[in-house]
């Protein structure tokens, strides 16, 4: 079997929560983008990633149907892992900094896969939703306190994949704040817990908790 890290991404002050994501610090062990995409799919993970290599911080992201070109959390938990100031994903450079309990990555919004961002008007909305019907990925929100930039979310990839609802996206949380142009204290799923901060030229920055599971 081959040998891989289990990262919590996006943990919550207490430590809890947060999405569980698998790196490959070897990726030369699996060098075939179609064995790779196995073992994605086997491990269940929303996603994998393979390190390509770690000095550089180049890495290569899968679902477990899809090889991504760049993906939130798991740039934010691989650039915690291997202490690096930047990642190089093949949709482009993702700057990395530790900043006390918390790891940011900086990227572009355009960057992220297209995701549907559907506002409600309240909380209890949000946390009253059903898993949607499979083939469009939403990520629900609703202001929790505006004036503060406090959002609600919840994540729905719509994929045959066993994932019906992810725990904590660092892509769609880019996404919103893209959109919105203000720095967000997001609470996704259960109890995840994403900041974000716009910078100049188009840039977001994208931080968490991470916690090494195993």
């Amino acid at each position: 079997m081959t040998d891989y890290d289990v990262l919590r991404v996006f943990c919550a002050p207490n430590g809890g929560y947060g999405n569980e994501l698998g790196v490959v610090r070897d990726g030369s062990v699996l060098p075939e983008p179609e064995r790779r995409q196995e073992l994605a799919a086997k491990l269940g993970f929303s996603e994998t990633v393979f390190v390509d290599d770690p000095e550089r911080g180049v890495v290569d992201i899968y679902t477990p149907t899809l090889r991504l070109p760049f993906a939130g959390h798991p740039c934010v938990g691989t650039a915690w892992l291997l202490d690096v100031p930047e990642l190089v994903t093949r949709a482009g450079v993702v700057g990395a900094r530790l900043d006390g309990e918390f790891s940011w990555i900086e990227a572009r919004p355009e960057w992220a896969p297209p995701r549907t961002l559907r506002q409600y008007a309240a909380v209890a909305e949000v946390d009253d939703l059903a898993v949607p019907p499979k083939g469009e990925w939403v990520y629900a929100w609703a202001w929790e306190d505006e004036a503060a930039g406090r959002v609600r979310a919840r994540a729905f990839p719509g994929r045959d994949d066993g994932i019906d609802e992810d725990e904590a996206t660092g892509a769609a949380a880019l996404l919103l704040t893209g959109r919105l142009g203000r720095a967000l204290n997001i609470t996704q799923g259960v109890g995840s817990q994403i900041l974000t901060a716009p910078q100049p030229e188009g840039w977001v920055e994208i931080g968490g908790r991470v916690r090494l599971e195993r």
